[in-house]
């Protein structure tokens, strides 16, 4: 699990607190972060369908953390940016570099949803396969990391350390 951060553990950052305001109280994420990224890949999975959703996938665009907070109705979002900003670095840092993944793919399927050299059906098609075969599977590295799991081959700082001590000494 996550190292918690010395300055979580009193006041607002309470775990307690934490919890109750659906913030993970080892980390300091808040899984309605993901809800920006839910609600995209939601009209991604109904294009299909309903290809008049092209429009409102086209006019996402990407949000920071917090960005996200400052302008949902999330009712701890001063709280949720507060954690953000207090807990492990490394977390934030992976959440970050996940998050951003999600932001290019995203992206990408804006500018296929639009090519008008590739056929309507293809280009929904296509969009609704990598919708379930890259976006979900990306959505669900960025809550693993809220929970505290780290990507494989990601280290915290502090064990980046130690590593960098333990070979001067080898």
């Amino acid at each position: 699990m996550a190292q918690t951060s010395s300055q979580f553990g009193s006041g607002s950052l309470a775990p307690q607190c934490l919890e109750r305001a659906n913030i993970h109280p080892e980390t300091g994420l808040a899984t309605d972060y993901l809800n920006h990224f839910n609600e995209v890949v939601m009209l991604l999975e109904m294009i299909s369908a309903m290809p008049e959703c092209i429009e409102d996938v086209v006019e996402w665009h990407p949000r920071t953390y917090e960005e996200h907070f400052k302008a949902s109705s999330f009712s701890a979002k001063d709280l949720a940016i507060e954690a953000y900003h207090t807990g492990p670095a490394h977390l934030r840092l992976a959440l970050e570099q996940a998050t951003a993944e999600i932001d290019g793919e995203v992206i990408s399927l804006q500018k296929l949803l639009v090519d008008e050299s590739i056929p309507q059906e293809a280009r929904l098609l296509e969009a609704s396969e990598r919708t379930a075969s890259v976006l979900h599977p990306m959505i669900m590295k960025a809550s693993g990391i809220i929970h505290g799991k780290l990507p494989e081959g990601v280290r915290p700082a502090y064990e980046e350390a130690q590593a960098a001590v333990d070979a001067l000494f080898d």
